[in-house]
């Protein structure tokens, strides 16, 4: 009974959303999450910690800007989620008055290097809309998801993300058939800003931290030569638009001690993201505990 009433909560607040114009929707989106925002302590005491730990010289009223910038990114997707049916290929002109590509010659030259690219991402702006509509543009690629614990919610979730073409690949399955897309030279978006368990990464230096960061990513470029681009979606006040921005693919450093080019080069990986993160900090995601996982012997870096 909770999973179908789980789902039928999900079901009705996408397509309540979705009944209404890309505007009302967005707006909506921002008022809701700031309301859950104040209502969910958690999530207060986690964005506040990690803004007071990666921003040590900002003062209390440069966080709460940045929390607030977060909270209407947040809100956002919400509402651009519910608008996911709307947007087709054959009227394509609707997602190019929504988002704008830039460099995109760094995505098309890492495509023809012919060894399939990894997508490097973030939980950035309204991080769901960067695929699918990069998809819309032409380049449909296979996301690496965790699943939703309520199967049916999962379902639902997946199945916008879709629309556009996209592909999941789920986390019980990934190595295979990461591989398997790579060699037919196609594409996988990974979200690589989370914190990891201590068994599936290694930790690197984020904000100055030490955070347990996926090693996933690393081992299969170095397996396949694969292209590690980065793209990220920033919104930009001055055009009122999104902007998703793909640099030039990280160089990967190749010293022969496998473990050794692991940690260096998801470390690359990381300050590139570290970077995106320093210049908008009010559209990256701060509500979750990047540094949870402690190494060994360390005691919790969070106090709550």
């Amino acid at each position: 009974m909770r999973e179908w009433i789980e789902y039928a909560g999900a079901w009705l607040g996408i397509k309540a959303l979705g009944l209404f114009p890309r505007r009302v929707a967005r707006f909506v989106g921002a008022k809701f999450a700031s309301v859950a925002f104040t209502l969910r302590t958690p999530l207060r005491r986690a964005a506040e910690f990690n803004l007071r730990l990666a921003f040590p010289d900002w003062s209390d009223a440069q966080r709460s800007q940045a929390i607030r910038g977060m909270i209407r990114q947040v809100g956002w997707m919400a509402g651009e989620f519910s608008q996911f049916p709307k947007y087709t290929r054959e009227n394509i002109e609707n997602i190019e008055n929504i988002v704008v590509i830039e460099g995109a010659d760094n995505f098309e030259a890492a495509r023809a290097r012919g060894k399939g690219v990894l997508f490097l991402t973030g939980h950035m702006s309204a991080w769901e809309l960067a695929p699918f509509a990069h998809a819309l543009y032409g380049h449909p690629l296979h996301f690496l998801v965790r699943p939703v614990a309520n199967r049916r919610v999962d379902a639902l979730i997946n199945g916008y993300r879709c629309l556009s073409g996209n592909a999941p690949i789920g986390k019980n399955r990934a190595a295979r058939a990461i591989l398997k897309v790579l060699d037919e030279g196609g594409t996988v978006g990974i979200l690589a800003d989370h914190n990891t368990v201590i068994e599936e990464g290694v930790f690197i230096d984020f904000f100055g931290v030490p955070a347990s960061t996926t090693s996933g990513l690393a081992r299969i470029a170095l397996r396949t030569d694969a292209a590690v681009v980065p793209g990220f979606l920033r919104w930009d006040e001055e055009s009122r638009k999104y902007r998703l921005g793909f640099g030039p693919a990280v160089e990967l450093t190749r010293t022969g001690d496998e473990e050794r080019d692991v940690v260096d080069n998801t470390a690359r990986f990381t300050k590139v993201i570290e970077c995106f993160v320093r210049a908008h900090p009010d559209q990256w995601l701060w509500v979750h505990k990047r540094w949870k996982t402690r190494p060994a012997g360390e005691k919790p870096i969070y106090p709550f």
